[in-house]
């Protein structure tokens, strides 16, 4: 740990706290808002494309990066903004309502918060390459080996401190939540109100997050230290900037048309420019190097593409497993713990393993984790209770698939960013993490398509009643979520696998 590593943690730290709403915001959905599993599927889609905008970003940090401040600056605007419009969501639904529908207000939060998120993120991993030194105390360059270890570090701190955020704000939440299930609808809307402002403290820790590196950067000119940033100026590029301008017009016309494929068009335009940045980039490594790279990216970006069973399953534990507010923290809480505890037990297999290992570990790993959930929608847990005098209950196996499962969460991605803060050019450090990551972030887009077109196939819907009147606005139906459970641990076992075979035995086969 080095003084110069804080500095993006805290910003990462904030993307952790960001989870303090996440509860609330599942609730207030699922109980207020007749949103379908389809809807709020294709919402995050639309929710994801801020962080495939981190090109042109990553590229504006590189040209403009001694104003990175203001950038952190805005990100938390746009936090703020997000947060304000929920709480008044909760508190003053009347009022929101005389200006827009409530679910219009949703979907304009759910939006603004990943866009001052992605900036905010696109700085902090800039930052983490300047934060790894490149010299010793003796003015002597750092071998590759202790710069892979650093660098592996230093992601795997960033990881640490976005699950440290979240295990934080779960503990709060078990704490502001205790009891919550006998309040009436007035107590616990304003209790959710609550939360949202207490969130408001995640814009600050960001914001003191780049405050915090401006002084050590200072502190190290005045005592004669080299600085670790670029050689050179950054020259823009304008197919960079051009192309991510291109597709910020390109997804606000389709996103406020009625044009039925709107997503699939803009996921197929954005893909393209990304695969055309990746390829200029690439230009920029040796060539075994960037066929390797172009394996890893694969490889993880259909690990990542997978579909999720979408919000039915969060609904039907709340509806008929009865898993309340505190309970869903007290799992939040157990899934951050344990994740912060992988990360550092299984360290050193990020360092001396291949990413083609890791993700078949994972792979495996989750389909085995994805048969608990299933068990549960088909009573598992009324066979185990009834053998177990109660114990084994369906809010055991939850906890015990939860603790088992949580180490594996978050391992995917710290040794791909670690390969790309190894090998970025220094003059490109954020552009060059920014298209990588916005490549693999595409592939959380494909997901929610995925999502989307499953939760057509299998309907799930839930009972919601208005906030302002009480009226009943939806059912539930979850006699088609099984199926859904079913064929999501299928795709997201044989894909992979298969996936990691078919590069492998290329010549764009990954050892790193």
């Amino acid at each position: 740990m080095r003084w110069s590593y804080l500095p993006p943690l805290m910003v990462y730290f904030a993307a952790g706290v960001s989870s303090l709403t996440s509860v609330v915001g599942a609730f207030f959905l699922k109980e207020y808002l007749s949103l379908s599993a389809e809807f709020v599927a294709g919402l995050a889609f639309w929710a994801g494309l801020p962080w495939v905008l981190k090109m042109p970003m990553g590229h504006l940090v590189d040209i403009f990066w001694r104003w990175k401040a203001l950038l952190i600056l805005f990100g938390a605007g746009l936090i703020t903004l997000s947060l304000l419009t929920m709480y008044g969501l909760v508190s003053r639904p009347d009022e929101m309502r005389a200006l827009l529908p409530l679910s219009d207000w949703y979907v304009i939060a759910v939006l603004l918060a990943p866009a001052g998120y992605a900036i905010q993120d696109v700085v902090a991993d800039a930052m983490t390459v300047e934060a790894v030194p490149a010299h010793n105390e003796a003015g002597q360059p750092f071998d590759e080996g202790q710069a892979r270890a650093m660098h592996t570090t230093m992601q795997t701190l960033g990881r640490v401190a976005i699950i440290s955020g979240l295990v934080a704000v779960a503990a709060v939440n078990i704490w502001m939540f205790s009891g919550a299930e006998d309040l009436p609808q007035d107590a616990r809307l304003d209790l959710y109100g609550r939360v949202y402002l207490i969130a408001l403290a995640i814009p600050v820790i960001s914001v003191s997050g780049v405050v915090l590196h401006m002084i050590v950067q200072h502190r190290r000119a005045e005592q004669g230290l080299a600085q670790r940033r670029p050689d050179a100026v950054t020259h823009v590029n304008w197919q960079i900037l051009g192309g991510g301008l291109a597709f910020v017009v390109l997804s606000i016309g389709l996103g406020t048309s009625d044009l039925v494929y709107a997503q699939e068009i803009v996921f197929v335009a954005s893909m393209t420019v990304i695969l055309f940045l990746m390829r200029q980039l690439l230009q920029e490594l040796r060539p075994d190097a960037a066929r390797a790279l172009i394996g890893t990216a694969a490889i993880i970006f259909v690990f990542r593409a997978v579909p999720l069973p979408g919000p039915g399953q969060t609904w039907f534990e709340i509806d008929v497993l009865e898993f309340d507010e505190r309970f869903l923290s007290i799992l939040s809480l157990i899934t951050s713990l344990l994740a912060l505890l992988g990360l550092i037990v299984l360290r050193p297999m990020m360092a001396n393993r291949s990413i083609a290992y890791i993700i078949v570990l994972l792979t495996i790993a989750s389909g085995i984790l994805a048969l608990p959930n299933i068990g549960l929608y088909y009573g598992i847990q009324e066979w185990t209770a009834a053998h177990t005098g109660g114990v084994v209950d369906a809010r055991f196996i939850a906890i015990l698939d939860t603790a088992i499962e949580s180490p594996l969460a978050q391992i995917a991605m710290v040794p791909m960013l670690a390969w790309i803060a190894r090998n970025a050019p220094p003059d490109l450090k954020a552009t060059f993490f920014a298209v990588m990551a916005s490549f693999t972030n595409m592939a959380l887009s494909a997901s929610s398509l995925g999502t989307k077109y499953l939760n057509k196939i299998f309907l799930v819907t839930r009972e919601a009643v208005d906030p302002a009147t009480g009226v009943r606005t939806s059912l539930a139906d979850y006699s088609e979520l099984g199926y859904l459970l079913i064929v999501v641990g299928i795709i997201s076992v044989a894909v992979p696998l298969l996936t990691v075979l078919a590069v492998q035995s290329s010549r764009y086969r990954t050892r790193d």
